[in-house]
């Protein structure tokens, strides 16, 4: 599952990537129409025409510019691949239960927990770990499937925890380019008395570049944060009331003489959750 989640990470680090390097050549340019090249050489400065995405990234600087846009293929990154974890239907198959309730009523434990074990879902695996302590009980099977939530709880907040990280230090980081370019500023005021605006345009630009890009990785990451938590909360909530009800039909099937009806309960949760 680890190497799983790895390789996709990867593949969608390249796909954004490629829609950036896409989205390079698209972007329409920001100057009319470009000086003369006798007037740029007697002006001594103008760069002829420059897409705005071009602009962003040379006015952000060796540093900046690099520093944003990796984080922003990371945030990218890590919502893709939330938005695909985090689906109801992933974290609770619907034909899982359907399988997991007939051979529960059937009394066929034995394949049940199988099913269980071979299913990488969200609810196959809190079942597969209250089963293996059925045998203790119906508290210590449901404490080893709570137990099981929260693990992989844990692990998907990890991943949230990083969108939550980078929309706070975005804006940290653009107010550090802004002071940076509004130094540099400075500096060629106090050493040459009256640049060239060309010159001042430029730091200036970079400190302006730098603020915009740093407000552009909080609102995403923030948000991202906010919707994956709140899903992961939801699903996890599911998840934990199904295994349950789940559990107890198959401890009170374990001490019946035959077979047990469906709990109903069970098929409403299992209804809704579809």
């Amino acid at each position: 599952m680890q190497r799983l989640v790895s390789k996709r990470f990867w593949v969608v680090i390249l796909a954004t990537s490629m829609a950036f390097a896409a989205l390079l050549d698209m972007t329409p340019t920001v100057s009319g129409q470009e000086p003369p090249a006798a007037e740029k050489k007697e002006e001594g400065g103008g760069h002829g025409e420059m897409n705005l995405f071009t602009h962003i990234m040379v006015s952000a600087g060796w540093f900046f510019g690099p520093l944003m846009f990796g984080l922003s293929i990371v945030i990218i990154t890590i919502a893709v691949l939330l938005s695909l974890d985090l689906r109801m239907n992933n974290a609770i198959p619907p034909a899982f239960v359907d399988d997991f309730t007939e051979l529960v009523n059937k009394r066929q434990f034995k394949q049940a927990f199988e099913l269980c074990k071979e299913d990488s879902s969200f609810l196959g695996r809190v079942l597969a770990s209250g089963m293996a302590r059925l045998q203790y009980g119906i508290e210590d099977a449901r404490d080893a499937a709570i137990n099981q939530v929260e693990s992989i709880k844990a692990t998907k907040e990890n991943m949230i925890h990083y969108l939550s990280t980078i929309g706070t230090l975005g804006p940290l980081l653009g107010l550090m380019g802004t002071v940076y370019g509004m130094i540099l500023a400075f500096m060629r005021i106090y050493e040459w008395g009256s640049p060239k605006p060309e010159l001042l345009a430029g730091d200036i630009s970079h400190a302006l570049v730098a603020t915009l890009l740093g407000i552009s990785l909080a609102a995403p990451g923030i948000f991202f944060h906010t919707l994956f938590r709140n899903r992961l909360i939801r699903i996890s909530n599911d998840v934990s009331n199904l295994a349950d009800d789940l559990l107890t039909q198959l401890y009170h099937n374990t001490r019946k003489g035959g077979s047990a009806p469906a709990n109903s309960q069970t098929e409403t949760r299992t209804t809704a959750a579809t």
